[in-house]
């Protein structure tokens, strides 16, 4: 941005020096009218600085100092408002564009006709000399080629993601497919079979070893982590959940018996769709945990949306301590790559005083 800039300047200051120096070699007018011609020079020039922010107000304000200084008597060509029609068609301002033409290829023999002596037909030839039409169509289809090939490249940059994200869907479902096919008939098998065996050993009064209720309870336990995999996977098959969703979250934990509370400051404004499902699966994941390892009581969802980042707080008062650090798992893994994938931050681990918080913070592209 700052590159664009300086080379705006550098065009405008070129452009100024140029009508100057034009105009040192044209016929002067009197003092009054050639200290103004003077300036409309310069200013004509130097406003094709802003070109990029106000393509239209650059439009009128080299047309307005162009038509001045001819009237004035300064017989230089209107190099800036030429420039000025090139921007103003490059920002797809091509209707406003044509009037402004339109109005200056007619107001440019009558300021020469009604200011200055002469006859009507000098007065049209000095017009033609300095704008003639084929300068302005030449500037006006500059300016249109270069916004049609920023278009197709703007598109050929779109439509190349959208492959990419389309084939990413397509082997993120695959992956899914297998993982369903080759891993979710077996562990079911492994799942059920200890089950019965642990069944049977209760029923005959026998004591039941502790290998087979590790295998029992690991065998439950991978069933919910692929099952939880296999959604993430299938994520786009159905309708994304995002923060809108969270408050259900926080009532599901209450309805499980976990004093669950959700605190949402700032304006829910134009969150990235990936900060959105990112924020929902850190809640989602949070309260998981807390309902399954953390022994706790209360938590508390806390949402905070700031001008460039969305912050995310979990905390709850389990009992993980900094002397007991839990192992992380797979969903806190999960959490902590999709946050990373974003470029933010997540930060997990036991409080000083007892519990457990999760806390990330989110960029969103939005800068004041």
């Amino acid at each position: 941005m700052r590159g664009a800039r300086i080379v705006d300047w550098a065009v405008a200051v070129g452009v100024a020096a140029a009508l100057l120096t034009t105009g040192v070699s044209g016929r002067h007018p009197p003092p009054p009218l050639d200290a103004l011609g003077w300036a409309l020079l310069a200013a004509g020039g130097l406003a094709l600085a802003a070109r990029r922010r106000a393509p239209v107000a650059v439009l009128v304000v080299t047309g307005a100092c162009a038509l001045g200084y001819q009237a004035a008597g300064f017989d230089v060509p209107v190099v800036a408002y030429l420039f000025a029609v090139y921007a103003a068609v490059r920002a797809g301002r091509r209707g406003v564009t044509v009037v402004a033409s339109v109005v200056m290829l007619t107001a440019l023999p009558l300021s020469m006709l009604l200011l200055r002596d002469g006859s009507a037909g000098e007065a049209f030839a000095e017009s033609r000399d300095v704008l003639q039409l084929a300068w302005l169509i030449a500037a006006g289809a500059a300016g249109e080629a270069l916004r049609q090939a920023e278009r197709r490249a703007d598109e050929a940059e779109r439509t190349r993601e959208e492959t990419a994200r389309r084939r990413a869907d397509e082997e993120r479902l695959h992956i899914a497919r297998e993982l369903h096919d080759s891993l979710t008939h077996q562990i079911s098998v492994i799942k059920v079979q200890a089950e019965v065996a642990v069944h049977l050993a209760a029923k005959r009064g026998e004591r039941v070893p502790e290998a087979l209720l590790a295998i029992r309870d690991a065998g439950r336990e991978a069933a919910r982590e692929l099952r939880a995999t296999l959604e993430a996977l299938r994520d786009d098959e159905h309708p994304p959940h995002g923060l809108d969703h969270v408050p259900d979250l926080v009532r599901r934990a209450r309805a499980s018996g976990l004093d669950a509370t959700l605190t949402i400051d700032g304006r829910h404004d134009d969150v990235p769709a990936a900060v959105d499902r990112t924020a929902y699966r850190i809640v989602q994941e949070s309260l998981t945990n807390v309902a399954r390892h953390a022994a706790a009581a209360t938590a508390s969802v806390r949402i905070d949306y700031r001008p460039d980042s969305l912050v995310i707080r979990v905390d709850d008062d389990g009992a993980a301590t900094p002397a007991t650090a839990p192992v992380p798992g797979v969903g806190l893994l999960g959490m902590r790559e999709r946050v990373t994938a974003l470029g933010g931050s997540l930060r997990a681990a036991p409080r000083t005083g007892g519990g457990f918080t999760v806390h990330a913070e989110l960029p969103v592209g939005r800068t004041p």
